[in-house]
């Protein structure tokens, strides 16, 4: 398909939101702390930091004040509509298919131009560039057409968007062979494929696929290679790998790919960490039922290295999908 160099160029600004480049510094700082607290799970405090982005026009910022007002009230309300709709004025897929979802147009006469279907309108403004070989639209693609209910375009866009190395495309790939497709002589072979795809997405840098990785290691008892999967997870910020990394130097009979001695010190430190930047509810449970792990000197001590903990990057994170419930 040939693609007209203005439309290209057209779908490129609609698909990528007006983001950092186009923010002030104290603007971009703000919005950086709102999506930390919305992947920390923390997404009641962070409306502010991300209301002066969006103000300013950023859609990324739209989009997810309308995730937070939708989830808090476990449905479309009037505030999430009205963020997903400015959201979709910039050409934010996504938010064009929560509009969907809640009806806007046939509810709400929140329509597109020239349309009456916001799956279609999300279709238009992500095809020609993933027809081009954008990876990232690929990814967005098996969202767009899984809305659109077409399974044989949506699996098509989600190996395509895997071939072409989108790692979260990777992972959903792992998980959709883990799940039963394709065929498959027999169940081990359709594990090491799934596991493949998972390798794959963990090598390409995403971090959700190393945890996941880490567990799928050692279930199979390559305990010692889950153990740096695990590592490898919690530097990237994955907060489940963090917990289980502290929990590990605490009690290393914990699991067994907890490859190390006991760190009673560095294992507080990191749950005390954890629990100042995320008020993390496990974390929080472990400090207050193995306290007798450490001595007062030892305490005093791990609290002072939390702040090294606390200092690094990225930040801890969920890792909640763009496009989730």
């Amino acid at each position: 398909m040939i693609i007209g160099y203005k439309a290209l160029v057209l779908a490129a600004l609609l698909l990528s939101p007006i983001s950092g480049w186009a923010l002030d510094a104290e603007t971009q700082a703000a919005k950086d702390e709102g999506l930390r607290l919305y992947n920390a799970h923390l997404r009641s405090q962070a409306p502010p930091y991300l209301e002066p982005a969006a103000e300013a026009g950023d859609a990324e910022a739209m989009y997810y004040l309308g995730e937070i007002h939708r989830l808090r009230h476990m449905g479309m309300t009037r505030e999430a509509l009205a963020w997903y709709r400015r959201a979709a004025e910039h050409g934010e897929p996504y938010a064009m298919l929560r509009l969907h979802q809640g009806g806007a147009c046939r509810l709400g006469d929140v329509c597109p131009d020239k349309g009456d279907d916001w799956r279609q309108a999300a279709l238009k403004a992500t095809l020609p560039l993933a027809e081009a070989g954008d990876s990232d639209a690929m990814g967005v693609l098996f969202d767009v057409y899984n809305s659109l209910g077409q399974p044989e375009e949506t699996v098509s866009w989600l190996e395509r968007a895997s071939e072409a190395g989108h790692a979260e495309s990777q992972y959903r790939m792992g998980h959709l062979i883990h799940d039963g497709y394709g065929d498959y002589p027999d169940e081990a072979e359709r594990r090491e494929e799934a596991e493949g795809w998972y390798r794959r997405a963990a090598e390409g840098g995403y971090p959700p696929a190393m945890n996941h990785l880490s567990a799928l290691l050692s279930q199979r008892e390559r305990h010692e290679e889950a153990w740096e999967w695990m590592v490898e997870a919690s530097e990237e910020g994955v907060l489940d790998a963090r917990l289980s990394i502290g929990w590990c130097y605490l009690e290393p009979n914990t699991e067994e790919r907890c490859q190390v001695e006991q760190d009673v010190v560095k294992g507080w430190a990191i749950l005390f960490a954890m629990v100042e930047e995320t008020s993390n509810d496990a974390a929080e449970w472990l400090l207050k039922t193995r306290g007798e792990l450490l001595t007062a000197e030892q305490r005093e001590e791990a609290e002072a290295l939390a702040e090294e903990w606390l200092a690094k990057e990225p930040p801890l994170s969920q890792f909640p999908p763009r496009f989730g419930f």
